[in-house]
């Protein structure tokens, strides 16, 4: 055997016994992930999507990455992890907003949620939402919202109710792959409350009894010391009070901070309430998935 051959058999050899390394890494994994379900049992948590958990997991490994191995794809890799371990805790399925025009959405769905996690189809986004509220669905996805569409179907979301979806994350997570229609966004709704990771957005929902504009809701929030991020409002006659306004804000809000309620006060007797509707961990930027040099730490031109 010439010295090339046999340096790279034992190359070979090595990289055989790292893959068995990864596999008894991912057995163990396996392990702790039990304890932790266990535990959550024995205290009655009922918890099992943890967005902002799942996020700061992939923050973490982005920023001490190092080397050619990019970094999208160990993103997806911890992705598989991340969901494969949710069905110990019970059914997991996903409900998706999948017209026949816009198959994307599926593409957004596989991708966060796992290659072998049962998805169903929907070709109205209401009929997500109402999936995931009656527990058809464990999660659902639904399109991001734009100022110029009529189908507004966060005004489903505008309730109180316990079981009220409330919105977890935003799609895609981990950079753009190969879905179909590039550019496409989507929101990911379940029953569960936004928790902090320190790189957030929240959506807050005002109800009025009439339209009062959005500058007097954009001059209270500023007031109250939250940014717009994106806006929309949504109006029928038929239902009273009648006026709804969505409201995207920077950072993280929880539904009774001193914030909301500071802004309840400043908008005037013509709201009614203002519900939280949850929010999201932001996705990876275009500089989280930057591929470093093994020798320098620098990223890659």
């Amino acid at each position: 055997m010439t010295s090339d051959k046999k340096q790279l058999s034992t190359l070979r050899d090595r990289i055989d016994e790292i893959d068995a390394a990864i596999h008894d890494l991912i057995m163990e994994r396996t392990e702790v992930v039990e304890g932790v379900r266990a535990i959550k049992d024995s205290l009655g948590s009922k918890v099992m999507i943890r967005p902002a958990r799942e996020a700061e997991v992939l923050y973490r490994l982005m920023g001490r990455h190092k080397g050619p191995f990019p970094k999208q794809e160990l993103a997806r890799i911890w992705r598989e992890l991340i969901v494969a371990t949710l069905s110990f805790e019970g059914p997991f399925s996903v409900a998706v907003y999948n017209p026949e025009n816009e198959p994307g959405y599926w593409d957004l769905a596989r991708d966060q949620y796992g290659t072998f996690s049962p998805i169903t189809r929907h070709t109205a986004a209401r009929r997500v939402v109402e999936a995931v509220q009656s527990g058809e669905a464990t999660l659902g996805i639904v399109p991001l919202p734009k100022r110029d569409e009529d189908e507004n179907w966060w005004r489903h979301l505008v309730s109180e109710r316990e079981d009220t979806p409330k919105i977890i994350a935003r799609l895609p997570f981990i950079g753009e792959g190969n879905a179909r229609n590039a550019g496409l966004e989507a929101l990911v709704i379940c029953p569960v409350a936004q928790e902090e990771t320190g790189r957030d957005r929240s959506y807050l929902a005002v109800e009025a009894t009439e339209d009062i504009g959005f500058n007097i809701i954009q001059n209270a929030l500023t007031n109250a010391g939250l940014s717009v991020a994106f806006h929309q409002h949504w109006h029928d006659p038929s239902r009273p009070p009648g006026w709804f306004y969505l409201v995207e804000v920077f950072g993280f809000v929880t539904p009774d901070s001193s914030q909301v309620k500071k802004l309840l006060g400043a908008v005037g007797k013509k709201v009614n309430r203002i519900l939280h509707l949850g929010g999201y961990a932001t996705p990876l930027s275009d500089q989280d998935l930057k591929t470093t040099n093994k020798s320098s730490g620098k990223p890659k031109k």
